[in-house]
């Protein structure tokens, strides 16, 4: 059989059996490829129906809505935290934080070593120093400002060791 069709091809010299032959054998191949893909859509299909019964399926939404909330919850919390902290942060940055104290005998008669150097300051070394001498006829208390580690007023001796203490607490095992 001579076609001008299978000629223009170039395939004309081929025996129009072969070409049906060939024909069928890709569409039985279709046709295997098209019940595969049915077997497996209807696979998806139960396994579907299976998922969204149960109760009913308008519970599985509600159940998936009340989720996506509580993440949005969730996120908002900690947008809430992460402000508190830095509002935290920034307070302890002028909280007092470093202490320093030297017992000590003020006068020579008293033993014990009643009286103390008390050093508090913040981050920049800023607070203040109160030294509590201790005697026979009392107590005497006094408060001096420290700023950025040094005094505006003479410190003691043992004031000094106190703020040096405070500034260098890591240092101190005591």
């Amino acid at each position: 059989m001579n076609s001008e069709l299978l000629n223009k091809i170039g395939i004309g010299e081929i025996d129009p059996a072969y070409f049906i032959i060939g024909l069928l054998v890709i569409c039985l191949g279709l046709l295997i490829y098209i019940i595969a893909t049915n077997k497996k859509i209807k696979t998806l299909n139960e396994k579907y129906k299976k998922f969204m019964s149960g109760k009913d399926g308008k519970t599985l939404e509600n159940t998936i809505a009340k989720r996506f909330s509580q993440v949005d919850e969730l996120i908002n919390l900690d947008k809430t935290k992460d402000e508190r902290l830095d509002e935290i942060s920034e307070n302890l940055q002028i909280a007092f934080q470093k202490i320093g104290i030297v017992k000590y005998d003020a006068f020579n008669e008293m033993g014990g070593k009643l009286s103390f150097a008390l050093a508090i300051l913040n981050k920049e070394n800023t607070g203040f120093v109160i030294n509590a001498m201790h005697s026979r006829e009392g107590c005497y208390t006094y408060i001096k400002e420290i700023i950025r580690g040094e005094s505006y007023i003479l410190l003691g001796e043992e004031e000094k060791e106190a703020v040096d203490k405070a500034i260098n607490c890591d240092n101190y095992m005591e």
